[in-house]
């Protein structure tokens, strides 16, 4: 798999920004195998407890109808110097 720029970083700032204390993260099939790496990353960093939506992922479309949870965190298909997460967040 090729190295992809996560943008783990901006994640952090945009979870403690939002205040968040529960996070879904939502990756496509092809990066699911980094979740261990993003979800370390993403506890150690915040104070969030993250939690990795494990269905399949159709595009920033398909939005899992999640519960108790402060904020969703998606990372979509694109070349992998364009990768970045998407936020959606349940008051927007």
């Amino acid at each position: 798999m090729p190295e992809y720029d996560l943008e783990l970083e901006r994640a952090v700032e945009t979870i403690k920004q939002a205040s968040a204390k529960t996070v879904c993260v939502q990756l496509p099939d092809g990066l699911k195998p980094k979740f261990i790496e993003i979800v370390d990353y993403l506890e150690k960093n915040t104070k969030a407890q993250i939690f990795v939506w494990a269905d399949s992922c159709f595009g920033v479309c398909d939005i899992p109808n999640l519960v108790g949870v402060d904020l969703l965190l998606q990372w979509g298909h694109a070349s992998p110097k364009e990768l970045m997460p998407k936020v959606t967040r349940d008051d927007e």
